[in-house]
């Protein structure tokens, strides 16, 4: 039931949402409209440059990929000097130390990425200046550049950007900066203050003053240097926790205050809290789709794509759902039959994590209300599918962008098929276009198996708690969310005084961040100049249940071809062994190492 509410109030929202967004992207007025003063400081303060009749220049594919990147590193720089400096800086009444540089660099480059992967616990290792400036700022800048590219490929598409109503400028695809201003301010901005409010209503802390005191209600016997301590009071971290997390959910971010994440109540502490983070995951997502089919003024195109998309959401998220509802095999003979518990809220239990679960690594939100680690061979398997394919709602923007590298290949192979030149919108897609898709859907397996391969080939560099299959599946997790911007993990794997996974992870990152989105506005900007072709009754349509199921058929067989062989010697193996029945030991005999009683969680949990 829970399930049905959540997909049913998202398209419920999605839709007007997406009408909305589609509107201001077009300039057209808006209700919010008011906000234009406030919009012109900022493109003041950006250097945007406006022509004679009020209309910001436009920047062809290389100005904007520039905007983009000098941007996105600028902040990143700021966000790493305040990480390495906090213990020095203002607002900072723990007293946290200073980050590693390493550390440091890892997360910077995380959150400049809309990734997020948490190498730390935020309650005892950020500042709340950190906190503040260089986590929750970030986490509305990135997901707008990310919404940015989305809208300058789409103009692309549609030939470059209409001035003043005029027809459209070949080459143009808008202004980056007036792009993100628009995104920020009439999108997320609000979104997040309201879902802030009502968090905070909800008991999420929104507070400057430093940790609380809390009275044990059994005080605990703990060992300090050798000697035995009563303790009877403990101290709870707080801070302004409900702006992060209304930002970090909105923004398919996923980086919480707190190392468990929306495990821990002060982030989540109630079944409506739940409910409203889990709708915020894929809300944006999810009105983009919709968003650009009105943009492009080519809805049925939309509709393939949220068809496509939801399918397989739908697929995968009754394929965990199910994977988390049967009984835990370690746990055979030892307790009760039911559902798969270990790793999870038992206030929120195993249908609502296993719903989260899907949907976080269905985008790049990557924030969990459990621990991934802990779920069935099968049920950690899922999450994998879902960021192998990277398309499934995806990133702000990122998501229709990596959907757009298939539907690119798609059209190729296509068109090689009933013998016509590949074509989209009208504009032919040649050798420079399908070289620069090719090499970058290509990126994905050389990035996440190649550095897999490292990380197992070397043991002292590995880190993983488990061995066996799982601990192969807690590596590969790791890099397939990093490039995935993602950012969940399975926490088993000790990355975060890892000097290999941070920096490795750093420059995974960015590589497939930046690449992936550069590429397709390479390929926008290439088609924008090209001419349009008559459409006849020979033309391939791409807004049809035919090229839909081409398309789906096109991106399994890719990604199968791609990935099943790491999932083979991870989950698959795993679940094969765990459901084979286990002969008994002898007395002196080790247990066989694929058997998982318990999983350790180390203190600091990526998220």
């Amino acid at each position: 039931m829970t399930t049905f509410l959540t997909f049913l109030l998202v398209f419920l929202l999605a839709w007007p949402l997406g009408l909305y967004i589609a509107r201001f992207m077009r300039g057209e007025r808006t209700f919010l409209d008011f906000l234009n003063p406030v919009e012109r400081l900022f493109y003041r303060l950006m250097g945007v440059k406006f022509n004679p009749g009020g209309e910001a220049q436009g920047m062809d594919w290389r100005g904007y990929a520039k905007a983009l990147l000098f941007s996105n590193l600028l902040v990143g720089l700021v966000a790493f000097l305040i990480y390495v400096f906090q213990a020095g800086l203002p607002f900072n009444p723990d007293h946290i130390a200073n980050m590693p540089w390493y550390l440091a660099l890892n997360t910077a480059a995380s959150f400049i990425t809309n990734t997020n992967w948490q190498n730390y616990s935020g309650q005892s290792q950020l500042s709340y200046l950190s906190q503040m400036v260089g986590i929750t700022a970030l986490q509305i800048m990135t997901p707008a550049a990310g919404m940015a590219a989305m809208f300058a490929l789409l103009r692309g598409l549609m030939g470059g950007q209409s001035v003043n109503g005029g027809p459209a400028q070949p080459g143009n695809l808008g202004n980056y900066f007036v792009d993100i201003t628009r995104l920020t301010t009439r999108l997320l901005v609000p979104m997040a203050f309201v879902l802030a409010i009502l968090l905070t209503w909800q008991g999420v802390p929104s507070t400057f003053s430093g940790a609380k005191t809390a009275q044990l209600v059994v005080p605990q016997t703990v060992t300090v240097q050798g000697k035995a301590q009563t303790v009877t009071t403990q101290s709870l971290p707080v801070g302004p926790v409900a702006a992060l997390v209304a930002i970090k959910q909105i923004g398919t971010n996923g980086g919480g205050w707190y190392g468990p994440n929306s495990a821990v109540p002060l982030e989540n502490p109630t079944p409506l809290s739940n409910l409203l983070e889990c709708i915020s995951i894929i809300l944006i997502p999810v009105a983009l789709v919709f968003a650009l089919g009105s943009f492009l003024r080519r809805p049925r195109f939309g509709v393939m794509i949220i068809g496509v998309m939801a399918l397989l959401n739908a697929v995968l998220t009754f394929s965990t759902i199910m994977a988390e509802r049967a009984p835990n095999p370690a746990l055979a003979g030892l307790a009760a039959a039911g559902p798969n518990l270990e790793g999870k809220e038992v206030r929120f239990g195993a249908d609502a994590t296993a719903l989260w679960a899907s949907l976080t690594t269905s985008t790049s939100n990557g924030s969990v209300n459990g621990m991934h680690d802990s779920f069935s061979a099968l049920g950690g398997a899922i999450p994998q599918i879902n960021m192998f394919l990277n398309d499934i709602y995806g990133g702000l923007g990122v998501g229709f962008i990596n959907m757009f590298l298939f539907v690119v290949l798609t059209v190729f192979i296509a068109g090689l098929m009933v013998g016509r030149t590949p074509e989209i919108f009208g504009r032919k897609i040649e050798v420079r276009e399908m070289k620069i898709a090719s090499l970058v859907i290509l990126l994905q397996p050389l990035l996440i198996l190649g550095l897999t391969a490292v990380s197992l080939a070397v043991p002292s560099i590995t880190g993983n708690l488990n061995p066996g299959f799982h601990g192969l599946s807690e590596v590969l997790y790791a890099f397939n969310s990093m490039y995935a911007n993602n950012g969940s993990a399975f926490a088993g794997l000790g990355t975060g005084a890892s000097v290999w996974y941070n920096v490795a992870g750093a420059c995974e990152l960015v590589v497939a961040r930046f690449l992936p989105i550069i590429g397709p506005l390479a390929i926008a900007g290439l088609l924008s100049v090209k001419r349009v072709a008559p459409e006849t009754s020979g033309t391939l349509r791409v807004d049809t249940p035919i090229f839909a199921t081409t398309l789906l058929t096109v991106m399994l067989l890719l990604q199968l071809l791609n990935f099943a062989p790491a999932l083979v010697l991870g989950g698959v193996s795993e679940q094969l062994v765990g459901a084979a029945p286990a002969a008994k030991p002898a007395a002196t005999a080790p247990a066989p190492a694929t058997q998982y009683a318990s999983r350790p969680v180390p203190s600091g949990v990526p998220k």
